[in-house]
């Protein structure tokens, strides 16, 4: 398994379009999530692409949001670079975990699946859109969290934000889906 990190402007991957191939490829998000796993079902069962890339992006923890506005703040705390080290190792480690079991369930639902992690620079959504890119693919495939009312104006959607800013097809599978798709090998 392919399991890295995708270096921002790099387009050395597979190409999905131009460039004289004809080989499709989807990126699938995936953060290990009972929705994550829902698209990576219904991608199995609906779409038919030679390759599939699961994504699954994490954030360092320098970059978490408690530190940064305390940072935003003026007030700079004492860092131990040792233990940002530390954290982020941690953290990039359970990440790569997660991957492992989406690319695993693609294989599952028959796609050809490698993995890859995305760092997140500044928005999990502006991470996946850049991986999109750099990794040329033909179809970005997401869950929803499904999150409404209240809980939704609080926090913007990372599939919305997805859908409004890539330039490539987006399938979104909804949370409120009311069944899985059969499996079909």
């Amino acid at each position: 398994m392919d399991v890295g990190s995708i270096p921002a402007g790099s387009a050395t991957a597979p190409s999905g379009r131009g460039g004289g191939r004809a080989t499709q490829t989807l990126m699938i998000a995936y953060d290990g999530s009972p929705n994550a796993d829902r698209a990576i079902r219904y991608a199995g069962h609906f779409l038919r692409a030679e390759a599939a890339v699961v994504v699954t992006a994490w954030q360092p923890g320098g970059m978490t949001s408690a530190r940064m506005s305390t940072l935003a703040g003026g007030m700079q705390p004492f860092v131990d670079t040792q233990l940002d080290v530390g954290v982020d190792r941690a953290l990039e480690d359970e990440a790569e975990r997660i991957n492992e079991r989406g690319v695993v369930l693609a294989r599952e639902c028959g796609l050809t699946s490698r993995g890859t992690l995305v760092e997140v620079e500044s928005t999990v959504w502006g991470a996946l859109v850049a991986a999109a890119e750099a990794l040329d693919v033909d179809l970005l495939v997401t869950g929803t969290r499904g999150v409404s009312g209240l809980k939704a104006l609080l926090r913007s959607s990372v599939a919305e934000r997805v859908l409004k800013h890539c330039h490539r097809p987006v399938f979104i599978v909804p949370a409120k889906c009311e069944q899985e798709p059969q499996l079909t090998l």
